[in-house]
């Protein structure tokens, strides 16, 4: 071979490993596509044989026959992938509250569970105690209020939150980027924020001025505390914040107050009764639900009404990531039930559709019986302001019989009122973060869990875990 002819060999060997690296980083560069390919496959997680033994526990005899005939009246979410059929992951449990009559098989099965737990001498605490006595808390301190304030019964909470980032997840010696929700300190009911200490694996800060911590500003709808730390080999990394605030219940009695004509030159009237990419859309079908369900009604407080009064036999049920979801509030429509995020979507867009100003609002709900990721929405009446409105709290079981002789307003509490169990960290979904993420958000439409990503791209909810830790302090 010729000294020419061997350059020439070279330099083909040389190109067709260039290109065969290219190939292989284009394999590994992050795509969307890809992205939600992965969010779609940990959603839907279960086998029909994982979805028909959860049933069976409540419904012995349960038959393939039965899973099809669930599947296709969409009381069971599942989708094909890959070839095969999988279900959502909490599409079992999810069954017994979509279906009344199986949500009665379920509630006498797990009534007899409680009863041998509490035989058995263990304490059991009812999820909806705390608000059983905290309404009539807040409408008596509203009603005694002379200053005419419409907050009352403050609790104070010490908070720790965490976020704990799974060994290799992301690769060792490159930097992890964690950004934690944060109790914002421009919510009228919610106050008295006092930053405590922030860190990552050994490291603790007490001084919130400290350069390693960014707060994010008050005209950031998403409201955070953001670090950053290297990856150790074969070691989680725990991000934490340390906390506490304090909360008020809210309540107007919308019964009894004058409601005014808009004024719909504001930008304020126009933004907030205006579409919003991609979850307050206004179809054709959400159009005429609209004006059906407010036919023959012009006071927005009545519009409101109707429309809360449609959405609150929704059953509520555990949600799919809601960046899977191309329009939430048309799911919603399609499917009849609804999380807590989702119901108040669809209650903000029907709002916007009648010309009633409405937004998003988000965070946690606090209970000493429980805490949770929680959603609810704010609408505006004019000569009254922005009023609380949780969709999915809707009206309470507890608010008949007697209690709801003694407090009448308990019925419609949480149409134009709020528990004073709450945290509040969003005012409006699907906004910019500060400091900006490079990759789209685990959750691209809330934010409460967290979120967390490298150089290379974001790292799922399957990756990392979170757990908070509330102290009540009154």
């Amino acid at each position: 071979m010729s000294r020419k002819s061997e350059v020439i060999g070279l330099i083909i060997v040389a190109l067709a490993f260039i290109v065969i690296i290219q190939y292989q980083k284009a394999g590994r560069k992050y795509t969307w596509e890809k992205d939600l390919d992965h969010r779609v496959a940990v959603d839907f997680s279960k086998t029909k044989e994982e979805v028909k033994t959860f049933i069976a526990e409540y419904i012995p005899n349960v038959t393939d026959e039965q899973i099809d005939k669930w599947t296709r009246e969409k009381k069971l979410e599942g989708r094909v992938i890959n070839g095969e059929m999988r279900y959502f992951g909490r599409t079992a449990r999810n069954l017994f509250r979509v279906d009344p009559e199986l949500g009665h098989i379920f509630d006498s099965v797990e009534a007899a569970k409680v009863a041998a737990r509490i035989a058995a001498g263990e304490t059991v605490v009812e999820e909806e105690e705390s608000n059983v006595k905290n309404l009539p808390e807040i409408i008596f301190g509203v009603k005694a209020n002379s200053s005419g304030s419409h907050f009352a019964a403050p609790k104070r909470m010490r908070i720790r939150y965490s976020i704990t980032v799974d060994p290799g997840a992301v690769p060792a010696g490159k930097m992890i980027r964690c950004w934690l929700p944060y109790p914002r300190t421009d919510i009228a009911r919610q106050g008295d924020v006092k930053f405590i200490s922030a860190g990552v694996h050994d490291l603790t800060i007490t001084d919130p001025t400290d350069k390693r911590l960014i707060f994010s500003h008050e005209k950031t709808e998403h409201n955070s505390l953001y670090m950053q730390s290297m990856a150790i080999a074969g070691k989680p990394t725990t991000f934490f914040e340390e906390f506490e605030y304090t909360s008020s219940g809210e309540w107007y009695d919308l019964e009894n107050m004058e409601i005014l004509p808009y004024d719909t030159t504001t930008e304020m009237y126009k933004e907030y009764t205006s579409e919003r990419e991609a979850h307050v859309i206004f179809t054709p079908e959400l159009k005429a639900l609209a004006d059906s369900i407010t036919k023959g009604l012009d006071n927005p407080y009545q519009m409101a009404k109707a429309i809360f009064d449609f959405i609150d036999p929704y059953p509520w049920a555990g949600a799919l990531e809601y960046s899977t979801i191309p329009n939430i509030p048309m799911y919603v429509y399609d499917i009849k039930h609804g999380d807590c995020g989702q119901q108040s979507l669809l209650f903000i867009t029907l709002c916007r559709i009648k010309g009633i100003p409405a937004h998003f609002q988000s965070g946690f709900m606090m209970h000493p019986s429980g805490w949770n990721l929680h959603d609810w929405s704010e609408v505006y009446f004019e000569g009254i302001g922005w009023v609380p409105v949780d969709m999915s709290f809707g009206k309470p079981e507890f608010a008949v019989g007697d209690y709801l002789e003694k407090w009448p307003e308990s019925k419609y509490f949480f149409l134009g009122g709020i528990d004073s169990w709450r945290m509040v960290v969003n005012t409006d979904f699907g906004k910019e973060f500060y400091p900006k993420k490079k990759f789209p958000r685990s959750e691209t439409v809330d934010f409460q869990r967290g979120e967390v990503e490298w150089a290379k791209g974001n790292v799922y909810f399957d990756q990392w875990d979170y757990n908070m830790e509330i102290e009540y302090l009154n």
